[in-house]
């Protein structure tokens, strides 16, 4: 015998009422998605990245941000050559002009390129002689004494002799004297607490005045 109750159709689904529905949908709007998990594989490959204000500068861009200053050469900065406008003054009388400019051609002419006064060509025209003779005695670092006949005779270069011990008595290697054209006895006796080049050789001494000079260029 037949049921009375009706079946439903095939492929359909029993209908939820609207009321029930609508609350389905708010609570599966409402809901949050889960966090997931940070494995640690990507908590170590996190943490062992470099932040960008902790990274270093690569060397190209440290050397423009920061550029070095450029180098300064230690002979220049340590020497106290350039301090003075000359090394040497040559101090001589008017009659051995001849033999003093054979002395600074030669010292100038050096690998050393000495900054040699010479009184005639050096002082400034105009000028008055004892002024010219302190100032060329104190800007030089050492001063060559070309002693020779004339210069006993020369109340100038007396001057300037006695200026010299004067201004660095203590001064050693300071003053250079050449004995040229007199005899050992003949040797001045305000200079006889200093050992003198012999002008008698085949350079005139030349050579052992220019390494006095370089000697004292090396202890300055």
């Amino acid at each position: 015998m037949a049921s009375s109750t009706s079946l439903p159709a095939p492929g359909s689904r029993p209908k939820k009422p609207l009321g029930k529905m609508a609350d389905w949908f708010r609570q599966t709007l409402l809901k949050k998605p889960k966090k997931r998990p940070n494995s640690p594989e990507s908590t170590s490959s996190d943490a062992s990245q470099p932040t960008s204000q902790d990274s270093p500068l690569p060397p190209s861009l440290s050397s423009v941000t920061s550029p070095s200053l450029p180098p300064t050469h230690a002979s220049d900065s340590g020497s106290s050559r350039w301090s003075k406008d000359y090394d040497v003054c040559v101090c001589h009388s008017e009659e051995d002009l001849v033999a003093a400019q054979d002395l600074v051609s030669y010292l100038e002419g050096s690998t050393a390129s000495l900054r040699c006064f010479l009184q005639l060509r050096d002082a400034t025209p105009g000028g008055a002689i004892v002024s010219e003779l302190c100032q060329a005695l104190s800007s030089s670092h050492c001063r060559v004494l070309l002693i020779t006949p004339g210069f006993l005779q020369d109340p100038w270069c007396k001057y300037q002799m006695l200026q010299a011990l004067t201004e660095a008595p203590g001064a050693e290697g300071c003053t250079i004297p050449l004995l040229s054209g007199l005899s050992r006895a003949a040797y001045p006796p305000e200079l006889r607490f200093m050992y003198y080049v012999d002008g008698r050789g085949p350079d005139g001494g030349f050579r052992q005045v220019k390494e006095a000079v370089m000697h004292l260029q090396t202890l300055s």
